[in-house]
């Protein structure tokens, strides 16, 4: 079942800096902006396909950057 919303309690004399915070972590941990930050335009599929590729072409350089042996510092 799929939560219809997220709910952040406030105990008595709690701060309200501190409850926007909870609620903050809340929906970053939900995806709940990234997934209305991606369905706010639309996206042609090859451009998803192009941007899906360019990330895993990042993603492995990345890997490779990180395997290699480190350069000798004179």
């Amino acid at each position: 079942m799929p939560k219809k919303g997220l709910i952040v309690t406030l105990r008595e004399g709690e701060d309200i800096n501190k409850a926007l915070r909870k609620l903050k972590n809340k929906v970053e941990e939900s995806g709940t902006l990234k997934a209305l930050q991606k369905k706010e335009h639309y996206e042609k599929p090859t451009t998803a396909r192009k941007r899906k590729k360019a990330a895993g072409r990042a993603r492995f350089l990345k890997k490779l950057e990180k395997e290699q042996l480190p350069k000798k510092l004179f």
